[in-house]
């Protein structure tokens, strides 16, 4: 049995280097499967303490969840309990507010809910520019609603067996109802649930319909499911997945504004020794930057500081100038983004793209 194991390891390692990422997911869940089968059962290690001094580290609990009938046998889930909560997010006011409005004050007040009439049906889908931390954000509505976290990317669900991609989807959905009460996070939603038209095999829109079905068990089986998505393209989901009781609210996230962007570049500069560094004049240089690209500025910084430390022999702390020399490199990432969204929130015609459009206003780029 562990020789069969071996060669599925290596079988997997050479379809990942070929690109085949399909199949590499099939060998390692086989792989997975025979080694729990063969290995006699061990004594659970003790967890391992949290490292206060490692701020990097995402803190959240990890927990088990023992898989269903019908699963490979020895498979489990592994889920989040996230502790950061909105008020861990840097700015972003208004995505908190609309979060808050949309989506955590009637879970929270269930008897206004019922007096206004609103209904617990549908998912919210984040939209926005890459970099900007949907996915952050996402853990931190789980941590401020108490729920367990699952999050779920494309080699989650896609396979390169027939109907095994289904099955992995209805699995997922399960595992939250498992977990309940548990937000299901779909990132990059769009891969997942590309519009119907643009797809040239049916195996994808397969997966599409799979999705709409698990979806519409709201109110059913999904009780206490909190379903998430993210896209950084809105315009290629399919239109199916935005009616009422599905991905109904949209809520966009945009680059940090000046107070977030201050706290990041403290976050990124936080164990480097620097001298005198103006953070409130970075944050107003560094408008439309993204989270990451606020780290790679910091990172770009930081080289040049090192660099000119070999050149001289003496090490020194990051300064001002050294910044002022990374900003005629590092641009914006969120730019050409900004540019196609306007023209699908022109010209598509499809609505639900005020925000953006304000916003674009606001800063001339519509």
């Amino acid at each position: 049995m562990p020789d069969h194991g071996g060669v599925l390891g290596v079988a997997a390692e050479a379809a990942e280097q070929l690109g085949d990422l399909g199949a590499a997911t099939g060998y390692r869940r086989l792989q997975a499967a025979l080694s729990a089968l063969s290995m006699p059962p061990a004594a659970e290690p003790p967890a391992e303490a949290e490292d206060e001094s490692k701020p990097t580290r995402l803190h959240a609990v990890r927990e088990k969840v023992p898989a269903g009938r019908g699963s490979i046998e020895g498979s489990v889930s592994e889920v989040e309990r996230p502790v950061i909560k909105l008020d861990d997010v840097g700015g972003m006011e208004n995505v908190k507010r609309r979060l808050r409005t949309a989506f955590l004050a009637p879970l929270e007040n269930p008897a206004l809910r019922r007096m206004y009439g609103m209904s617990l049906r549908g998912g919210l889908l984040l939209y926005g520019p890459p970099g900007c931390g949907k996915t952050f954000i996402a853990r931190a509505t789980a941590g401020e609603l108490g729920a367990r976290f699952i999050g779920v990317g494309l080699h989650d669900v896609l396979d390169m067996w027939m109907g095994q991609s289904e099955r992995n989807l209805h699995e997922l959905f399960e595992s939250a109802r498992r977990a309940a009460p548990c937000v299901l996070f779909f990132d990059e939603v769009d891969a997942l649930g590309r519009k119907r038209s643009q797809l040239a095999h049916s195996a994808g829109r397969e997966v599409v319909v799979q999705f709409l079905s698990e979806l519409d068990s709201f109110g059913t089986e999904n009780e206490g499911v909190f379903v998430l998505a993210a896209t950084n393209h809105p315009w290629d989901v399919d239109a199916a997945l935005r009616r009422p009781g599905r991905f109904d609210r949209m809520i966009l996230v945009l680059p940090p504004d000046e107070p977030a962007r201050v706290a990041i570049l403290r976050f990124h500069l936080r164990e480097r020794p620097l001298g005198d560094i103006d953070l409130e004049a970075l944050a107003a240089a560094t408008d439309l930057f993204s989270g990451a690209d606020l780290a790679h500025l910091c990172e770009s910084a930081a080289e040049c500081a090192l660099e000119d430390s070999i050149a001289s022999g003496t090490p020194r702390p990051i300064e001002m100038a050294d910044f002022e020399r990374s900003l005629e490199d590092v641009r914006p990432s969120t730019l050409p983004w900004l540019h196609t969204a306007r023209n699908f929130a022109e010209f598509s015609g499809e609505g639900g793209y005020e925000d953006l459009l304000a916003y674009l206003r606001q800063r001339r780029l519509a």
